[in-house]
């Protein structure tokens, strides 16, 4: 769903997904229209004008007539578009293509913040938009049986937008149908008419557990899925097989593995096709000049040939490919969840495959000793003066607690591949965010709810904590300076007070106070979340001593996500975890990697947990993907100071995605889930955080981009 509105010379674009697209122009007309443009779009707008601004974004430019391809250069340098007809790709939050007749210069701004696009004269330009998240199409009813849940996962494929390589684009697939439960198969007939007719099967055994863990691959792939007692027929006295993958057109019956280790060769599957369809797709016209491309020609593979096979000579060229021989050039998976697989949870599994998710059994065991304490350890930021012991001693500073705090049972979870962790099944695991089937549908409701800023609380109840509160309400006044934000700051809220905060509509409420047995303290006594009719807060913090299963109500209650902590928190550390949250939170960030790096700031970093949907995220950011920066300092020989300086850029929302690291001598964009280093000078690097928008992680700490450059200025 795409909505546009004009104010002065701009032009607002907004999504379902709150994500926000302007477009300054120069006196420019625009009428809405249904004016034909060559790629997937959701709408399209006529444009007279002489000059179109857009957001800082990669840029491309298609001759139609000469099927050429023109790049902006990332250094700055401008592109000069000789008279004819075009189609310019700008890469920013919500998808933008221009297309026009004439010539035209693309250029950026000295400080890369923009990009002008302008033209000689007046020009009539078709503005085709294209949001990344979509609503899901229709509702499918599943019955009680694994073969009907196969027939599901089969049509929840009809969500992509292509069956080529371009669906590794996140654009290009869109939310799948939801599933509920039911008596009897119903699937709409306009879920039906668009399921592609590719020719690869999967072949699964009948049960849940391998239909969960295969579903990821099934989705990505458009299989047509079966169990296999549907595919012999239930034919007395046979034995059913084991799972496969079929290529009828190529003669081709692979077999996989059973449980557990079906779980491995869905993982390595996806992956490799993911990534190799990554590659191939840029023979087509949103190509890119990847790092990774020059694999291609090491594998011996041919990124045109591929590009126009049919799925299944695709996808048997892949099926060649040693796993080994790309192993180390794969992305980071961006997410994996473990979910109980019973018929009880295939309502979420279409929230799974939206983010591609992969999908695991889950499995736990005991936490042992002081293991807990050593996991935290592990992942503190180390730097000079960092490993004080007086930190992890809870009488060294005021703590958080007051009087008793809710005990949490935490386990070890046994985590697979994925570099954010969800779960969905009993017990409280370390080192995942334990969601919920409500979170994901709460989800839903609030993208249907317009609003046109983010509404942030702030409540203190307790005066003693008042450099949180200051900390933490500057961070968010500070940012309402570059995005719509309404901040309120409430102190000492009674009880029916507070419930009101709750179930008022606020986009986040950051609570800082105590949080004991009987729910959060106020000066009147406690509330517990248990005692709301409905919470219509979207997201939260409970920065709070043992808050975990207040939260957790809270996401029953309507909420999407929160942070919570499992016990009692120092009050110096709840100060550094708050306030760094807030930062990252508002800046783009999804709450659990918000959480991950900012508890990463204190010894007991394992305290702190996400609870809900934790790929959720509140805000967009100048940067449609969060990035964080590794800075370390080069020991070297010359005069000027050499610094190595590693971009890490991924996202739960958008796999498949790439970013490209604006550096004077870069030439390539990197796929989101592998890291690029470059070795720049003092200079080179206080103007490369200077223009970036990143958290860095520097000398054993986390800062933000912006505030750290003048360190380097000399």
């Amino acid at each position: 769903m795409i909505e546009w509105v004009v104010e002065g010379d701009t032009l607002y674009v907004t999504d379902a997904d709150n994500a926000e697209l302007a477009v300054e122009g120069d006196e420019f007309d625009i009428e809405d229209s249904d004016v034909d443009i060559p790629r997937a779009v959701d709408d399209t707008l006529v444009v007279t004008t002489n000059e179109l601004r857009f957001p800082h974004a990669v840029v491309y430019a298609f001759s139609l007539g000469l099927e050429d391809q023109y790049e902006l250069d990332p250094s700055g340098e401008p592109l000069s578009l000789s008279p004819g007809e075009y189609v310019v790709d700008v890469d920013t939050d919500i998808k933008a293509y221009l297309r026009f007749s004439g010539g035209a210069t693309i250029e950026k701004t000295d400080d890369y913040e923009e990009i002008i696009v302008s033209f000689p004269t007046r020009t009539r330009v078709v503005l085709g938009v294209r949001c990344r998240h979509e609503f899901p199409a229709g509702t499918i009813t599943v019955p009680d049986r694994p073969s009907a849940m196969a027939d599901a996962i089969t049509h929840m494929t009809a969500s992509h937008k292509t069956n080529g390589p371009d669906r590794s684009y996140p654009t290009l697939r869109g939310h799948p149908s939801l599933l509920e439960h039911g008596d009897v198969l119903d699937i709409p007939d306009c879920i039906s008419a668009d399921v592609p007719d590719n020719g690869p099967e999967l072949i699964v055994p009948p049960d849940y557990e391998s239909l969960f863990v295969t579903a990821p691959l099934a989705y990505y792939l458009q299989t047509t899925v079966r169990t296999t007692d549907d595919e012999l027929g239930n034919r007395p006295g046979s034995a059913p097989d084991g799972p496969r993958l079929r290529l009828p057109d190529r003669g081709i019956d692979e077999p996989l593995s059973t449980m557990p280790d079906l779980e491995r060769d869905v993982e390595r599957l996806l992956r490799k096709t993911l990534f190799l369809d990554c590659l191939v797709r840029n023979a087509g016209p949103y190509g890119t000049n990847l790092s990774e491309l020059s694999l291609l020609k090491a594998l011996d593979l041919d990124a045109e040939t591929l590009y126009n096979a049919t799925p299944q000579d695709r996808l048997a060229t892949y099926l060649d490919v040693p796993f080994a021989a790309i192993k180390h050039r794969l992305p980071d998976w961006h997410l994996s969840t473990y979910v109980k697989p019973t018929y009880d949870s295939i309502e979420t599994l279409p929230f799974l495959l939206d983010r591609m998710s992969m999908i695991y059994t889950p499995r736990t065991s005991k936490l042992e000793g002081r293991e807990l304490v050593e996991r935290s350890l592990e992942d503190f930021y180390r730097g000079p003066g960092s490993d004080s012991p007086d930190e992890t001693d809870p009488l060294s500073n005021s703590g958080r607690a007051t009087g008793q705090v809710a005990s949490v049972d935490i386990v070890k979870p046994e985590l697979r591949t994925g570099r954010t962790h969800g779960w969905l099944a009993e017990d409280v695991p370390i080192d995942v965010f334990k969601s919920a089937p409500e979170a994901y549908h709460n989800r839903l409701d609030f993208l249907e709810r317009a609003s046109d800023s983010t509404s942030i609380c702030v409540v203190l109840n307790d005066p003693e904590m008042a450099g949180e509160h200051d900390h933490v309400a500057d961070i968010y006044r500070q940012r309402s300076e570059e995005v719509s934000i309404d901040v309120t700051v409430e102190e000492s809220l009674e009880t029916a007070a507070l419930a009101r905060v709750f179930e008022s509509d606020h986009d986040f409420v950051h609570y800082i106070g105590h949080c004991e047995t009987d729910g959060l303290c106020c000066p009147d006594g406690t509330l517990s979340a248990s005692s709301l009719d409905h919470c219509n807060v979207q997201t939260f913090f409970l920065n709070a001593c043992g808050s975990f299963y207040e939260g957790k109500k809270l996401i029953e209650k309507g909420s999407v996500a929160g942070a919570v902590t499992f016990t009692k928190v120092l009050n110096d550390h709840a100060i550094k975890v708050g306030s760094t949250f807030a930062k990252l939170l508002v800046h783009g960030f999804s709450i659990e990697r918000a959480m991950g790096l900012a508890r990463r700031r204190i010894m007991m970093g394992k305290d702190y947990a996400v609870v809900g949907d934790g790929t959720h995220s509140l805000t967009q950011g100048k940067s449609r993907l969060p990035t964080t920066a590794t800075l370390e300092e080069l020991d070297g020989d010359g005069d000027e100071r050499q610094y190595l300086l590693t971009f890490d850029c991924y996202s739960t929302r958008v796999t498949g995605s790439y970013y490209f690291p604006h550096t004077e001598t870069n030439e390539y964009a990197y796929l989101c889930g592998n890291e690029s280093s470059f070795t720049l000078s003092e200079t080179e690097l206080a103007t490369m955080l200077k223009e970036t928008e990143a958290s860095v992680i520097y000398d054993g700490d986390l800062y933000w981009s912006k505030e750290l450059w003048s360190r380097f200025d000399r």
